[in-house]
């Protein structure tokens, strides 16, 4: 039986922060005639909100440390005033979306990570997503809306990466459907030289990659994202694509392409 496709879209903070750029992109996401489902982070919006509070985040290699306050500001600006945001302006592009976190029908379970050399506090490590459930959703013709918090089935709410979220996600879904998973950020693609927007590398293969890594053309921010996308790729996703905010429109040719 041929599988329905299904778009898996993630944007990341450079874009909810723009208000014009996130208008045009719900527009053309609205417009998608295939199911879909959109993820989104927030990580500037709440370190914001952190210091009109008087809370410095805490970063180590980059990485934020979710303590018991950050976790407290990180779930009302993600799950609250980002989610409900976004999830406002689709149905007013008569998008019938939902706003949703991963407690909201054991749809996204968690860990808390383990304490290696580094505590990152209440960051969760996905153990499973109920694709059954986000099924449900999508048949009942609504979209879903997740932030970037999970919970472990005891209680406990979690910071968790919404890359990784899209990633794992989509390794769901793919059982299900035909998934096309898209990475929406501030850049065009993976760039060949990060002085030039325009040296955009068209397609990546497994071993290109490995090669621009060790060139390090591929490094810092992107080096997880690119995991993920690899990750997602090996366990059954169909296709993975990187670029900005025109990604998403059928007239748009200039972006990063990922295969195995």
């Amino acid at each position: 039986m041929k599988k329905q496709k299904l778009h898996i879209v993630k944007i990341g903070g450079n874009i909810i922060n723009d208000e014009a750029l996130l208008t045009s992109f719900l527009n053309d996401f609205s417009a998608l005639s295939t199911p879909k489902i959109l993820i989104h982070g927030g990580g500037k919006k709440a370190t914001e909100m952190a210091a009109e509070m008087g809370i410095k985040p805490k970063m180590v290699n980059g990485r934020r440390i979710t303590d018991k306050q950050n976790l407290e500001i990180v779930t009302m600006v993600y799950a609250g005033l980002l989610n409900k945001k976004i999830t406002a302006q689709l149905q007013q592009n008569n998008c019938n979306a939902m706003g949703l976190s991963g407690a909201d029908g054991n749809s996204i379970l968690a860990q808390k990570r383990l304490v290696k050399e580094i505590d990152y506090g209440f960051v969760g490590d996905i153990d499973k997503v109920n694709s059954e459930t986000i099924q449900v959703f999508l048949e009942h013709n609504l979209t879903p809306v997740f932030c970037a918090i999970t919970h472990d089935k005891n209680g406990q709410l979690l910071n968790t990466n919404a890359d990784t979220i899209a990633s794992e996600v989509a390794i769901a879904m793919s059982e299900l459907y035909k998934v096309e998973l898209n990475y929406v950020f501030e850049l065009k693609g993976v760039l060949e030289n990060i002085k030039d927007e325009n040296s955009v590398i068209k397609h990546i293969n497994s071993k290109k990659y490995q090669l621009l890594v060790s060139d390090g053309i591929i490094s810092d921010g992107m080096l997880p994202k690119l995991h993920n996308c690899f990750n997602a790729l090996k366990k059954g996703v169909h296709q993975v694509k990187i670029g900005d905010a025109s990604l998403i429109r059928s007239d748009n040719k200039r972006y990063t392409t990922l295969s195995i």
